[in-house]
Protein backbone atom coordinates (compact mmCIF):
# COMPACT_ATOMS: atom_id res chain seq x y z
CA UNK A 1 0.00 0.00 0.00
CA UNK A 2 1.22 3.50 -0.81
CA UNK A 3 2.66 5.23 2.30
CA UNK A 4 0.47 8.31 1.84
CA UNK A 5 -2.68 6.19 1.62
CA UNK A 6 -1.62 4.22 4.72
CA UNK A 7 -1.08 7.43 6.68
CA UNK A 8 -4.49 8.70 5.59
CA UNK A 9 -6.20 5.53 6.75
CA UNK A 10 -4.39 5.57 10.08
CA UNK A 11 -5.36 9.20 10.61
CA UNK A 12 -8.99 8.39 9.85
CA UNK A 13 -8.95 5.45 12.27
CA UNK A 14 -7.37 7.49 15.06
CA UNK A 15 -9.87 10.27 14.49
CA UNK A 16 -12.76 7.82 14.70
CA UNK A 17 -11.45 6.32 17.95
CA UNK A 18 -10.99 9.76 19.48
CA UNK A 19 -14.54 10.71 18.49
CA UNK A 20 -15.90 7.45 19.89
CA UNK A 21 -14.12 8.05 23.18
CA UNK A 22 -15.48 11.56 23.51
CA UNK A 23 -19.01 10.42 22.79
CA UNK A 24 -19.10 8.50 26.10
CA UNK A 25 -18.65 11.67 28.15
CA UNK A 26 -20.14 15.13 28.01
CA UNK A 27 -19.71 18.44 29.86
CA UNK A 28 -22.62 19.39 32.09
CA UNK A 29 -24.14 22.82 32.81
CA UNK A 30 -23.07 24.64 35.95
CA UNK A 31 -26.55 24.30 37.44
CA UNK A 32 -26.39 20.49 37.47
CA UNK A 33 -27.28 19.16 40.99
CA UNK A 34 -23.75 17.81 41.50
CA UNK A 35 -22.39 21.35 41.32
CA UNK A 36 -24.31 22.41 44.42
CA UNK A 37 -23.72 19.10 46.15
CA UNK A 38 -19.96 19.36 45.87
CA UNK A 39 -20.07 22.87 47.36
CA UNK A 40 -22.26 21.61 50.20
CA UNK A 41 -19.91 18.71 50.90
CA UNK A 42 -16.72 20.79 50.97
CA UNK A 43 -18.41 23.41 53.17
CA UNK A 44 -19.44 20.66 55.59
CA UNK A 45 -15.87 19.37 55.71
CA UNK A 46 -14.43 22.79 56.54
CA UNK A 47 -17.21 23.45 59.09
CA UNK A 48 -16.72 19.94 60.51
CA UNK A 49 -20.38 19.08 60.02
CA UNK A 50 -19.66 15.39 59.76
CA UNK A 51 -23.21 14.06 60.04
CA UNK A 52 -24.33 16.03 57.00
CA UNK A 53 -21.16 15.13 55.11
CA UNK A 54 -21.67 11.42 55.87
CA UNK A 55 -25.09 11.50 54.24
CA UNK A 56 -23.55 12.87 51.03
CA UNK A 57 -21.04 10.02 50.74
CA UNK A 58 -21.57 6.63 49.12
CA UNK A 59 -22.58 4.18 51.85
CA UNK A 60 -20.52 1.33 50.38
CA UNK A 61 -17.36 3.48 50.53
CA UNK A 62 -17.96 4.30 54.19
CA UNK A 63 -18.60 0.64 54.98
CA UNK A 64 -15.40 -0.41 53.20
CA UNK A 65 -13.36 2.17 55.13
CA UNK A 66 -14.82 0.95 58.41
CA UNK A 67 -14.02 -2.70 57.65
CA UNK A 68 -10.49 -1.90 56.50
CA UNK A 69 -9.76 0.15 59.63
CA UNK A 70 -11.06 -2.57 61.93
CA UNK A 71 -9.01 -5.18 60.04
CA UNK A 72 -5.85 -3.07 60.51
CA UNK A 73 -6.50 -2.76 64.24
CA UNK A 74 -7.12 -6.51 64.56
CA UNK A 75 -3.79 -7.28 62.92
CA UNK A 76 -1.77 -4.96 65.16
CA UNK A 77 1.52 -6.69 66.13
CA UNK A 78 0.96 -6.21 69.88
CA UNK A 79 -1.91 -5.63 72.28
CA UNK A 80 -0.46 -2.27 73.28
CA UNK A 81 -0.43 -1.11 69.65
CA UNK A 82 -4.01 -2.30 69.22
CA UNK A 83 -5.03 -0.39 72.33
CA UNK A 84 -3.27 2.74 71.09
CA UNK A 85 -5.22 2.56 67.82
CA UNK A 86 -8.50 2.15 69.69
CA UNK A 87 -7.69 5.08 71.95
CA UNK A 88 -7.44 7.31 68.88
CA UNK A 89 -11.14 6.68 68.38
CA UNK A 90 -11.94 7.07 72.06
CA UNK A 91 -13.08 3.45 72.48
CA UNK A 92 -11.78 0.50 74.52
CA UNK A 93 -12.66 -2.52 72.41
CA UNK A 94 -12.92 -3.39 68.72
CA UNK A 95 -16.57 -4.33 69.09
CA UNK A 96 -17.27 -0.69 69.95
CA UNK A 97 -16.27 0.16 66.37
CA UNK A 98 -17.96 -2.90 64.84
CA UNK A 99 -21.37 -1.99 66.24
CA UNK A 100 -21.34 1.46 64.63
CA UNK A 101 -23.08 2.14 61.34
CA UNK A 102 -20.72 3.19 58.50
CA UNK A 103 -21.99 6.76 58.87
CA UNK A 104 -21.40 6.75 62.63
CA UNK A 105 -17.91 5.37 62.11
CA UNK A 106 -17.13 8.12 59.59
CA UNK A 107 -18.25 10.77 62.07
CA UNK A 108 -16.16 9.24 64.85
CA UNK A 109 -13.14 8.91 62.56
CA UNK A 110 -13.30 12.55 61.44
CA UNK A 111 -13.82 13.83 64.97
CA UNK A 112 -10.88 11.76 66.21
CA UNK A 113 -8.65 13.01 63.42
CA UNK A 114 -9.40 16.68 64.10
CA UNK A 115 -8.95 16.11 67.82
CA UNK A 116 -5.43 14.82 67.14
CA UNK A 117 -4.66 17.84 64.96
CA UNK A 118 -5.83 20.14 67.74
CA UNK A 119 -6.01 23.22 65.52
CA UNK A 120 -6.47 26.53 67.29
CA UNK A 121 -10.10 27.67 67.35
CA UNK A 122 -9.24 31.02 65.75
CA UNK A 123 -7.52 29.24 62.83
CA UNK A 124 -10.53 27.00 62.22
CA UNK A 125 -12.85 30.01 62.38
CA UNK A 126 -10.71 31.96 59.92
CA UNK A 127 -10.70 29.05 57.45
CA UNK A 128 -14.47 28.79 57.67
CA UNK A 129 -14.97 32.52 57.16
CA UNK A 130 -12.67 32.74 54.13
CA UNK A 131 -13.65 29.53 52.33
CA UNK A 132 -14.24 29.97 48.61
CA UNK A 133 -15.36 27.14 46.33
CA UNK A 134 -15.27 27.34 42.55
CA UNK A 135 -16.59 24.48 40.44
CA UNK A 136 -14.34 24.58 37.38
CA UNK A 137 -16.24 21.97 35.44
CA UNK A 138 -18.58 18.99 35.50
CA UNK A 139 -18.36 16.05 33.13
CA UNK A 140 -20.62 13.01 32.85
CA UNK A 141 -19.61 9.49 31.89
CA UNK A 142 -22.94 8.56 30.39
CA UNK A 143 -22.34 4.86 29.95
CA UNK A 144 -21.25 4.44 33.59
CA UNK A 145 -23.58 6.88 35.28
CA UNK A 146 -20.77 8.91 36.84
CA UNK A 147 -20.32 12.66 37.16
CA UNK A 148 -16.89 14.11 37.92
CA UNK A 149 -16.42 17.61 39.34
CA UNK A 150 -13.18 19.59 39.20
CA UNK A 151 -13.16 22.07 42.06
CA UNK A 152 -10.79 24.81 43.23
CA UNK A 153 -10.95 25.86 46.88
CA UNK A 154 -9.30 28.71 48.72
CA UNK A 155 -9.16 29.44 52.44
CA UNK A 156 -6.96 31.37 54.83
CA UNK A 157 -5.31 30.67 58.13
CA UNK A 158 -3.97 33.50 60.27
CA UNK A 159 -0.76 33.49 58.23
CA UNK A 160 -1.38 31.83 54.84
CA UNK A 161 -3.77 31.32 51.97
CA UNK A 162 -4.33 27.67 51.08
CA UNK A 163 -5.51 26.73 47.59
CA UNK A 164 -6.37 23.18 46.56
CA UNK A 165 -7.63 21.42 43.45
CA UNK A 166 -10.00 18.48 43.85
CA UNK A 167 -11.51 15.85 41.58
CA UNK A 168 -14.72 14.60 43.19
CA UNK A 169 -16.84 11.87 41.64
CA UNK A 170 -20.56 11.24 41.98
CA UNK A 171 -22.61 8.08 41.49
CA UNK A 172 -26.35 8.04 40.87
CA UNK A 173 -28.26 6.00 43.44
CA UNK A 174 -31.97 6.03 42.78
CA UNK A 175 -32.95 9.66 42.35
CA UNK A 176 -29.99 11.00 44.32
CA UNK A 177 -26.32 11.64 43.64
CA UNK A 178 -23.76 10.51 46.22
CA UNK A 179 -20.03 11.16 46.38
CA UNK A 180 -17.68 8.25 45.73
CA UNK A 181 -14.55 9.36 47.63
CA UNK A 182 -12.41 6.45 46.44
CA UNK A 183 -12.94 6.57 42.69
CA UNK A 184 -9.80 8.57 41.91
CA UNK A 185 -7.65 6.50 44.28
CA UNK A 186 -8.82 2.94 43.63
CA UNK A 187 -9.13 0.95 40.44
CA UNK A 188 -12.63 -0.34 39.75
CA UNK A 189 -12.36 -4.04 38.97
CA UNK A 190 -15.30 -5.88 37.45
CA UNK A 191 -14.88 -9.65 36.91
CA UNK A 192 -15.43 -10.66 33.29
CA UNK A 193 -18.15 -13.09 34.36
CA UNK A 194 -20.09 -10.08 35.64
CA UNK A 195 -20.94 -11.74 38.95
CA UNK A 196 -19.65 -9.03 41.26
CA UNK A 197 -17.67 -5.84 41.41
CA UNK A 198 -14.79 -5.26 43.76
CA UNK A 199 -12.78 -2.16 44.56
CA UNK A 200 -9.50 -3.35 46.11
CA UNK A 201 -7.40 -1.52 48.64
CA UNK A 202 -5.45 1.47 47.41
CA UNK A 203 -1.72 0.89 47.24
Amino acid sequence: MHPARLVARLSLAIGFLAFAGVSHSAPLPADHPCGELVKKYLTCVVNQEWKTAANLLQASSLERKQKETIAIIKTAPTMSEEQAMLERFGVKEIRDLEKLSPQEFYILDREAWHKRINAAAEVTKRKQETLKIEVLGLVEEKDKGYVHATVRTSQETLTDRIEELFLISFVKQGDSWTISPEMKDRPIITPLDGKSEETPKAK
